[in-house]
Order: structure tokens, then C-alpha cells, then sequence
């Protein structure tokens, strides 16, 4: 765990594990809906909270710092990642929390007025290099929150090695990213080495779940995520299968889950085709629970399942924005919606590095040197990396559909 200091985390987790643990024992009154699986109504088995909504942190970092900052008008931050394509709303959940960070940075601080660009990857591993070549390019962007998602961090990740830049990864959990010789790789939550054991811990235990099936994409992520939950079942693992990105008919995965009886699935992919997937397995006549990953936690998920989304839990290392009010309101009032899946994450990454900025940090070598060196609270979490770029103990979160919102059920897994 971290060391014993007062930390936005453990706050929030003691937080939600109050609500969890008061809770959890009693009749269900949520009203959503959910039938039984076959493994004694695993969907039914934790009952929502209400929220209890915390203060914005004494000791948290925020964006407007002390508004002394003193900087270049070219000194510039960008965002790299998904804008468009098939599971873009996450990239937008995050550059608005960083488009956020720097407008509150900026009103407060007249002398440093932080330019701010975005360059669309569109999540593609293939086309994520073009745009990243272009960014490293640009000598007045001396930091970056992105990428995203996990294959295209991948591909990219030697061109910001070789041009020194730093960047921070609100969202990309692939456990591999840290093991590549990096040092500008920087990742802001916890990686699926963290979220996989704890999502099995979740489905076997608070969900009760008996038989698991583990279906998987192909991409980098959902490949490693289905492997380290795949592992934390045991023998609870009723089946594996693999899918495609960009998968439209899921029948013959279907058949085989109900073949195995199993009374939870466990799909490692993004909203794309989890959606189209979890609303097929409900039409087919599975009744047990559908439990996706953060890649899957987003309200389109819910709009492109329907009501089949009723079923569904999340894992995530991502807190719930909505628990800030400070920061729920803000983000609200910038993008006419409630804060998605890692858009406080986004903005913490870019507090990170406009606090750098604030410091005197202001070509690349120095921002890069600021973050290694980095050990304060942040809105979601306390940031402190180590060699590799990985935070120390993160704590992974559950979330349930209910009446067709996204809510929190408390951390999981510990």
C-alpha cells in the first residue's frame, strides 16, 4: 500500500467501502430489473449505494496552482488519442478532462497561458503513429496525456522514447507497456496485472458467481486483460473464446456459453463490440451476469446495449467523478455531460504537468525530470511513479448498470 499519508484514494475507497459493506446484506432496491443467472442470480447479488459525495481533497494538486505561473505563450501540452472511431466517446472522457485542467490553469494564471492540441489516433494501432510523429515533432509541445488504449501505446511508444517527451497514459492497461525500456512512459491508473485478479476476486466472490465464461478481443488489451482474469478464476473458469474487432455476430460464442451453463461472462474488449455482444447474449436467453472491463464502463455501451445493458457490472481503476462535486460541476458546465470513464483521470494527468509548467519545468528534459520525480494527491489517486512509470498500489473499482446509468458499488478485490 502507499505510505500512511492522507491520500484523495484511500479517501474515496474507505469511502465507498462503508457504503459497500453497509449495503451488501440487505434486500436489493435498486429496481433495475436484472433476472438470475444460473449460478443463483449472480446479477442480483450486490445492491447499489447511494453516493456519498466527498470534498475536493485538501492536500490534491489542482490546475490553478498558486496563479503565479510564468511561461512562454507557445508553450504547449497536447493530447493524442482517439477522437473518432469506433470507441472514441473514452478519448473524449479524457480530453475534456484535460481541456478542463487547462482552462481552469490558464484563468488562473494570466502570465502562462498553456496552448492546448489534440491529434486524432482514432484508437488504431496502425494509424497511431502518423499523428504521434507529428506531435513529437512540434518543439513547443513539451508534454502529452495520451494515448489511450493499450495497442496504440504500444506502437508509439519508441518515438516518444527517441524525442524525450513524456506522457502521461490516463487509460492504457496493458501490462507490457512498462517492460519496454522506457522512460518517458508514464501510466496514471493501475494495469491489468492489477484489474484482472481483482475482477475474478469480484465475479467469485461479492457477484457469487460459479461458472465464468472469459471471452476476449484481439486487441493488446483484452488479450492480456483475458489472461490475468482467466488465471484469478481457477477453477471457476467455465470456458475462453475469442472474438474480432469489429465483430457483428456473436452466435456461435453464444452457443457456447450456454452450452457450459455458465452464470457470468467476462468480456475483455472495448464498448464497440460488447455491446452488440452483451445484447445478443441477452436475446439468446442468458439470464446470468455480463461484466466488462473500464474499455467497455461508458454510457454508450448502455445506449448500444439497450435494456440488455441491465445485466451488466464494470471493473475500472478509475474512481467515479460524480463523487466530486467541484469537479462533476465543472466538467459539466464544459462538456454539457456528466464525467466519463477517465476524464478525471485526464485532468490529473494534465494538473501533473501544468504544475511543472508552474515550477520553472518548461522544456522537455525538465518536465520529464518533474514527473519522475512526482509524489503529491491528485483528485482520483496520490501520483508517485516508480522506475518503470507504474503507480504504486491502485485500487480498482466495481460499477453497475442501473436504471440505465453507470453507478459505483465500491473498490473490489482487496
Amino acid at each position: 500500500m502507499y505510505r500512511k499519508k492522507v491520500s484523495t484514494t484511500l479517501a474515496v475507497a474507505a469511502a465507498l467501502g462503508l457504503l459497500l459493506s453497509s449495503c451488501a446484506n440487505q434486500p436489493g432496491t435498486s429496481g433495475s430489473g436484472d433476472t438470475a443467472g444460473a449460478g443463483a442470480g449472480a446479477a442480483n447479488k450486490v445492491n447499489i449505494p447511494a453516493l456519498t459525495k466527498i470534498d475536493t481533497p485538501a492536500g490534491a494538486v489542482l490546475p490553478k496552482g498558486d496563479g503565479k505561473g510564468k511561461c512562454p505563450a507557445t508553450t504547449t501540452l497536447a493530447y493524442a488519442g482517439a477522437e473518432t472511431g469506433a470507441n472514441a466517446q473514452l478519448g473524449v472522457n479524457i480530453f475534456n478532462g484535460i481541456q478542463l485542467a487547462i482552462n481552469e490553469h490558464n484563468a488562473a494564471n494570466p502570465g502562462c497561458q498553456v496552448q492546448f492540441k489534440k491529434y486524432d489516433t482514432e484508437g488504431d494501432p496502425n494509424k497511431a503513429t502518423g499523428p504521434v510523429t507529428q506531435v513529437v515533432s512540434e518543439p513547443n509541445i513539451i508534454g502529452v496525456v495520451g494515448l489511450p488504449f493499450s495497442g496504440e501505446s504500444k506502437a508509439t511508444g519508441n518515438i516518444f522514447e527517441q524525442k524525450g517527451l513524456v506522457h502521461i497514459t490516463p487509460s492504457a492497461t496493458g501490462v507490457s507497456l512498462t517492460t519496454n525500456g522506457w522512460t518517458t512512459f508514464f501510466r496514471g491508473l493501475g494495469n491489468d496485472g492489477v484489474q484482472g485478479p481483482a475482477a475474478a476476486k469480484f465475479l467469485t466472490g461479492k457477484l457469487e458467481a460459479k461458472k465464468i465464461y472469459v471471452v476476449q478481443d484481439d486487441s493488446e488489451y483484452g488479450i492480456g486483460l483475458a489472461t490475468s482474469t482467466s488465471a484469478g478464476l481457477s477453477s471457476a473458469l467455465a470456458g475462453t473464446e475469442k472474438v474480432t474487432t469489429g465483430q457483428k455476430d456473436f452466435s456461435a460464442v453464444i452457443s457456447k456459453i450456454i452450452n457450459a451453463k455458465a452464470d457470468a461472462v467476462f468480456y475483455a474488449g472495448y464498448y464497440a463490440e460488447g455491446a452488440p455482444f452483451d445484447q445478443q447474449l441477452v436475446a439468446k436467453g442468458f439470464t446470468g451476469t455480463f461484466i466488462g472491463p473500464d474499455g467497455v464502463k461508458d454510457d454508450q455501451f448502455i445506449k448500444q446495449a439497450g435494456d440488455a445493458s441491465n445485466n451488466a457490472y464494470f471493473t475500472c481503476p478509475c474512481i467515479p467523478g460524480e463523487l466530486i462535486p467541484t469537479f462533476e460541476t465543472a466538467y459539466k458546465k464544459l462538456a454539457n455531460a456528466e464525467p466519463g470513464t477517465y476524464s478525471i483521470e485526464g485532468y490529473d494527468a494534465a494538473t501533473v504537468l501544468l504544475s511543472g509548467i508552474d515550477a520553472g519545468k518548461q522544456t522537455r528534459p525538465d518536465l520529464l525530470a518533474w514527473v519522475k520525480s512526482y509524489d503529491k494527491d491528485g483528485l482520483s489517486k496520490h501520483y508517485k511513479w516508480d522506475s518503470k512509470g507504474e503507480l504504486q498500489a491502485p485500487t480498482v473499482y466495481g460499477y453497475k448498470v442501473d436504471n440505465g446509468k453507470i453507478v459505483p458499488v465500491g473498490p473490489i478485490g482487496e
